[in-house]
């Protein structure tokens, strides 16, 4: 990834400040301490490493000068990439300042090298140059009629793309300068995607001398280099900003024999506005506090090296706040790493707002809001969060949040399901049912459709595919649907793990009752077919053992009772992080529903110390609940200070968060002093009770509410737009709401109110505040004049309300 304009500029200007930074005597370090360079297209990586003044490690690989004291045998570049030239002993010099280091080299196997492994070799190159993506020849249709394996999980069938099909253009050993895919692949002949290798490099030599050795799969006379896992270094690294940091890849074989693959690994950053990474895994910090993780690939494996980025040194450092509960610590702990001061506390106000924003999806009255702020106890903000966990809209809120990502769909389910779901999710919530309980009725419902319970579950996700891999999303928080047709990318699931998990449902079935509607029936369940070999997989978990079909009748029994255990790794961890998540708009693991090694937590303490407690309470959500409000981290502002405003994942500040779309249309019903308005429902339900996610609504498609399809919570849309801005200011639902003569500003208008206690009226049923006096100041405008109309100033204050980031925003 590349850096380009300003901050390109101001990273060069960053980059140059480091180079001031000393280097104490004794302190270099280069490794690794000796280099085997075995074959013709071997390479090793050097890294070297200085000790800073601040007692850092910093990567100095670019600054140091390299040398090869016997030129013929062997070159190394100015980012210390070594290459063989002929067999023999040397020596590379690292120079750096007055220090200096002698690395010995040797270079063997270019005589007589191992013959290149198609699937072990060649395969990694072309994964490099992005042959097998799914933008190119990986996807489902190929390219250009010519079709490979997503990042070359199916060797045998990229071989015979390759070398059988296209009448054998595509390799020609007599003259394999001829080939097609050097030709196509370094630009010589037209490609549709352009220049994908260079000659002279080491991927074009690997490819040019496979097919010189006659394009073969293996060669029977050695034994390739198998890759079963691999090390990334450094795999964590503090850096300043504009500082650069090598990465170096190291392939390991069942023997332990090693191979530097860093020319080879594909390197991508999952926060670039902390650090980037290009193509040879040059990791270069950005302007932004936080950390990244780089994931690293190469063949199926993969690894990841961590990026701190520490805000610079400022005239106000690090003071540690006070600690409510451990959510404190933890959280402290990792601001002082980033020297990144927390804001102050919100106001009561905000806190208000927020609080029954978040928990219960609705607006304080006008009412409600003046009484909690002229309350002056000290513990009235716990004893709200209480109140607020015992109304009725608690369950309602919830309900209708886990009926989206349950994909409660009136089209898919019918009404009557639907209805059913409905109301038994809102029991859940009322009854305040363990969370783990609840899930495991959900896993081993059966019954009638269209009967209060949860057996619906089963019409909504009615394969064994579809329910096993939204199963994984929803309660582990693992996206393994991506090993469906190949190994996961960016983890360690196979196809085999895919249907060995897929088979926990394949005894699911449905059977129309006598009066009409469904039932979810159970039988023996069975061993689902690998998609490529047809070989049966046996059931089991993930990372799990193989379970005996024989001893249980309903093979979701066992998945419940492993899913529940308290030595799952994923499953206290991923409620803990899709709640965390939800009060404080954005995950500890981002996105919340795809964890994995290779996209870590921002604070991996803080998400382990919240799994620990969710069991501790024995999955008790309120209780959960209870102690994420009570934390100060929660009751920050939202207000940034000097150095926190570019903190985006480490919850420095507050964020603002959009309403949802069905809470934005309540609060707006409730400020304005109008019922909401439904097709077909009675003027007292309000939208976060309201079940059909079909009726029609301009407003809930505007402001995304989500049609159920799927089980990522993304499907919700929260990004502002155009088209919301437009609805607000200008539609004549909302202006007839506004000027109601029954409404909240008509009212107001018409009573013996001052204009002043008007305005704070309006200030408290939408913001939950009173104004501030520049903010009474303007709006008193609105009543002047001798001959002003009540009823519309009022109107007009309650409209640029309603349209104000503060109303429309949960901060």
């Amino acid at each position: 990834m590349s850096v380009t304009g300003r901050t390109a500029r101001s990273l060069a200007t960053w980059a140059v400040a480091l180079l001031a930074v000393p280097v104490a005597a004794g302190e270099l370090r280069v490794s690794p301490a000796k280099v085997v360079l075995d074959g013709p297209e071997a390479t090793q990586q050097l890294l070297v490493t200085a000790m800073s003044d601040e007692g850092r490690l910093r990567d100095v690989t670019r600054r140091a000068q390299f040398a090869v004291e016997s030129p013929g045998i062997g070159s190394v570049d100015e980012r210390g990439t070594i290459r063989g030239t002929s067999e023999g002993r040397t020596q590379v010099v690292v120079r750096l300042g007055d220090q200096s280091f002698q690395v010995p080299v040797v270079v063997r196997g270019l005589r007589e090298p191992t013959p290149v492994s198609f699937q072990h070799d060649v395969l990694p190159t072309l994964t490099k140059a992005g042959c097998n993506s799914g933008g190119c020849h990986g996807k489902a249709e190929g390219k250009n009629g010519f079709k490979l394996s997503v990042f070359g999980y199916d060797a045998a069938a990229d071989y015979a793309a390759l070398v059988k099909e296209g009448r054998g253009r595509r390799v020609f050993p007599a003259v394999p300068d001829l080939s097609l895919l050097l030709l196509k692949g370094t630009a010589t002949v037209p490609h549709g995607g352009g220049q994908k290798i260079e000659r002279d490099t080491l991927a074009y030599r690997r490819v040019r001398r496979w097919i010189a050795e006659g394009a073969r799969f293996e060669s029977e006379a050695s034994e390739p280099f198998i890759a079963t896992r691999i090390e990334v270094e450094p795999a964590q690294r503090v850096m300043t900003p504009g500082a650069t940091q090598q990465l170096r890849v190291t392939a390991i074989d069942a023997s332990g024999g090693r191979r530097c693959v860093t020319g080879e690994a594909h390197f991508e950053s999952n926060a670039s506005g902390v650090a980037e990474v290009d193509g040879r895994g040059l990791v270069t910090a950005a302007d932004a506090p936080g950390e990244a993780a780089v994931l690293v690939r190469y063949m199926g494996h993969v690894a990841v090296s961590r990026v701190t980025r520490p805000r610079a040194t400022s005239e106000q450092p690090f003071a540690r706040p006070g600690e409510n509960n451990f959510i404190d610590g933890l959280v402290w702990d990792k601001l002082r790493t980033l020297e990144l001061r927390p804001s102050d506390l919100a106001d009561d106000a905000t806190f208000m707002r927020r609080a029954y924003l978040d928990v219960i999806g609705t607006l304080p009255s006008a009412d409600d809001a003046r009484a909690f702020l002229a309350d002056t106890s000290p513990d009235k903000r716990a004893r709200l969060v209480d109140a607020l966990l015992d109304r009725p809209e608690y369950a309602d809120y919830w309900a209708m949040r886990w009926a989206d990502i349950l994909r409660v769909d009136r089209d898919k389910l019918t009404a009557e399901g639907a209805v059913a779901m409905t109301r038994w999710l809102r029991r859940q919530f009322a009854e305040n049912r363990p969370y783990d309980a609840f899930v495991r009725n959900l896993l081993t419902a059966r019954g009638a459709t269209h009967a209060e319970g949860p057996a619906a579950f089963y019409k909504a996700f009615d394969s064994p595919e579809v329910a096993g891999r939204s199963v994984s999303q929803l309660f582990l928080g693992v996206r393994i649907e991506c090993a469906q047709c190949h190994h996961h990318p960016a983890e360690r699931w196979s196809q085999a793990d895919y249907v060995a998990w897929a088979g926990f449902f394949t005894g699911m079935k449905r059977k129309k009752l006598p009066g009409g509607g469904e039932a979810v029936m159970v039988t023996s369940g069975r061993s689902m077919k690998h998609p490529r070999t047809g070989e049966p997989v046996g059931v089991r978990p993930l990372g799990g053992d193989v379970i005996d079909l024989e001893q249980h009748s309903d093979l979701r029994t066992p998945l419940a009772d492993w899913m529940t255990g308290d030595d799952n790794p994923y499953f206290a961890r991923a409620i803990a992080n899709r709640l965390w998540a939800h009060y404080f708009g954005r995950g500890l693991v981002d996105p919340i529903d795809d964890m994995r090694a290779t996209n870590p937590a921002t604070n991996e303490p803080l998400l382990a110390a919240l799994a620990d407690h969710l069991r501790d309470v024995d999955y008790d959500l309120k209780a959960f609940t209870r102690t994420l409000l009570a934390s100060r981290v929660y009751q920050l502002s939202s207000e940034p200070n000097d150095g926190n405003a570019r903190d985006d994942q480490n919850f420095s500040h507050a964020r603002y968060k959009p309403m949802p779309a069905e809470v934005l249309y309540d609060a707006i019903c409730q400020a304005t002093g109008t019922p909401p308005k439904f097709v077909g429902w009675p003027s007292d339900y309000r939208a976060i009770q309201v079940w059909d996610n079909r009726v029609p609504s301009y407003f809930f498609r505007v402001f995304g509410r989500p049609v159920r399809a799927t089980v990522c919570s993304c499907e919700r849309g929260d990004a502002p737009s155009m088209a919301q801005a437009l609805h607000l200011m200008n539609s004549p639902r909302i202006t007839g709401r506004i000027e109601d003569r029954n409404g909240r500003a008509n009212r107001m208008a018409d009573s013996d109110r001052s204009p002043d206690q008007i305005i704070e009226e309006l200030f408290l049923a939408t913001l939950s505040r009173f104004p501030t006096d520049s903010e009474r100041r303007v709006m008193l405008e609105a009543f002047a004049g001798q001959k002003v109309d009540r009823r519309a100033a009022a109107q007009d204050v309650l409209w640029a309300l309603l349209n104000s980031k503060q109303f429309i925003y949960n901060h």
